[in-house]
């Protein structure tokens, strides 16, 4: 069932205890009681992972007290674990860096939630993700109510700049592309300008983004759009941010997307205690 995650963690504890933890070399194991604790509010990710250490160690047992995409404040005691300590001490930091790291993307990524959620507008990640860490970081997304854009290169076609440059004919291009790519792939076509966005449209785009336009311009894509080619989804993308995201949701495009709700996601604080 979590076979993703399994291999995941199986990895992240390889790095960290590597030929065998120390401590339990010198010490005998016990039964413990340890909590994690919240030291700053924020959004809870990682309940899948932190599944999979379970699904790992037999000998502990982990008690949910929130659940994935909660919110938690200061004090609350969000995860506690009971079972051998040589297993508990020695998986304590790759299972705090796992939770850490999804819980600060879905802490950021709640934010923008919060800035637009009323213009009914969805908020995307992108593929400007950690290696090998794609999947974890796009779940923390979820967890924090955004929406994943494509995965990857083989669920969605998507012509950037940087294919344009590449291509002559957009509208012969666009027919052959309808009968090589699978049916229910949908094509995104970058646009930088009006211009581009009227060649998209007319070359049948299904997803159009309006690349770093200005909030004018969208507006007018927007209206185009609205009425003349109503089944196109417009994307916007560029230069968002907690201060500007409003305004750019206030267009009437049906989504935004940014990579900084990973990339720019500081960590927040929690900390692992044993019960003494």
């Amino acid at each position: 069932m979590y076979l993703n995650e399994i291999d995941f963690i199986k990895d992240a504890l390889k790095e960290d205890i590597g030929r065998g933890d120390l401590f339990s070399r010198v010490s005998k194991p016990k039964d413990i009681s340890a909590y994690i604790v919240a030291k700053s509010d924020g959004v809870f990710a990682g309940e899948r992972y932190l599944k999979a250490f379970e699904a790992l160690f037999s000998d502990i047992e982990i008690e949910y007290n929130i659940k994935d995409g909660n919110d938690f404040k200061v004090g609350d005691k969000l995860i506690e674990i009971r079972g051998n300590s040589h297993i508990i001490l020695s998986i304590e930091r790759t299972m705090l860096n796992t939770v850490l790291h999804a819980s600060s993307i879905a802490t950021l990524t709640n934010k923008y939630i919060q800035k637009i959620k009323k213009y009914n507008v969805k908020l995307l990640d992108t593929r400007k993700t950690r290696p090998h860490l794609r999947e974890l970081e796009k779940y923390a997304i979820r967890c924090g109510g955004g929406i994943n854009h494509r995965m990857g290169l083989d669920d969605c076609l998507m012509l950037k700049d940087t294919h344009l440059k590449t291509i002559k004919d957009l509208k012969a291009f666009m027919k052959e592309v309808r009968e090589k790519i699978p049916f229910t792939s949908k094509v995104e076509i970058e646009c930088e300008s009006i211009d581009e966005v009227k060649n998209a449209f007319e070359a049948g785009a299904d997803i159009v983004m309006c690349d770093n336009m200005d909030i004018s311009d969208i507006r007018e894509v927007v209206h185009l759009r609205d009425n003349k080619y109503p089944h196109i989804l417009l994307e916007a993308s560029g230069n968002v941010n907690l201060e500007t995201i409003e305004d750019i949701a206030k267009t009437g495009v049906d989504a935004i997307s940014t990579g900084s709700t990973i990339h720019q996601a500081c960590w927040i604080d929690l900390s692992m205690k044993v019960v003494e």
